[in-house]
């Protein structure tokens, strides 16, 4: 049974983790990304699949994919990128919409981006393909044979990721943005063409002089999304 106080470092370590949108350039440590890696594999999958599989990027090769996908999002409309699986519905209903639009101008309102400046809002999206500046990017890809339920195992995957490396001092953004680019990113990492994008995430420690760093995402009590049925 684990103590009291072991409890809380767990739950500490869970609420502490953010999605970080600005990273300093301090190099991590190819054995700490190892064993972070190492950790979030004991993820449950379904009858032990183990589906996942991780491009680490770092370096010039990170340079090389950041500037490829940022030309093709510089130059949108023109390259006909599209992702290959929807991420978010079709069509937004309540409350997901409201939610939705809550972070991102509040993020905005931090950077000082108002709703007339889209190319300051084009801009900072495309952040997302420089990965904040952090040093280690992730590219996660899944055998395309793979189905719904192997992604769910997936998500358990990139929580584990994230929550590691919390516990090592580092912060991370998980990052569906990518998903656009994938024949960029695929010929750039040279991929296997049995294996689809699923999302990337930057890795490194946060800039806290960033005022980014400052939105902390609101979420619903138990109560709201929670039936006991005795």
């Amino acid at each position: 049974m684990l103590t009291s106080a072991t409890q809380q470092l767990i739950d500490d370590t869970i609420i502490s983790r953010r999605s970080i949108r600005a990273f300093l350039p301090t190099p991590v440590a190819r054995e700490d990304i190892r064993q972070i890696l190492d950790v979030a594999a004991r993820a449950p999958s379904g009858s032990n699949t183990q589906p996942w599989k991780v491009t680490v990027v770092t370096g010039e090769k990170l340079q090389v994919l950041s500037a490829a996908i940022l030309a093709a999002h510089n130059t949108e409309g023109q390259g006909g990128h599209q992702q290959e699986y929807n991420y978010y519905p079709v069509q937004w209903v309540t409350p997901y919409q409201e939610r939705r639009r809550k972070v991102g101008w509040d993020l905005y309102a931090l950077l000082g981006l108002g709703r007339e400046n889209k190319l300051g809002m084009h801009q900072q999206h495309g952040r997302n393909y420089a990965f904040f500046d952090a040093p280690v990017g992730l590219i996660f890809t899944i055998d395309r044979i793979m189905e719904q339920g192997s992604w769910l195992d997936y998500g358990m995957f990139l929580q584990n990721i994230m929550i590691a490396a919390r516990g090592r001092g580092l912060d991370t953004c998980p990052q569906a943005a990518f998903t656009q680019y994938h024949k960029v990113i695929a010929e750039v990492l040279q991929l296997p063409d049995n294996e689809m994008l699923v999302c990337g995430m930057s890795l490194g420690y946060a800039d806290t002089s960033k005022i980014e760093n400052t939105l902390v995402t609101e979420r619903d009590s138990a109560d709201s999304f929670t039936r006991f049925a005795d």
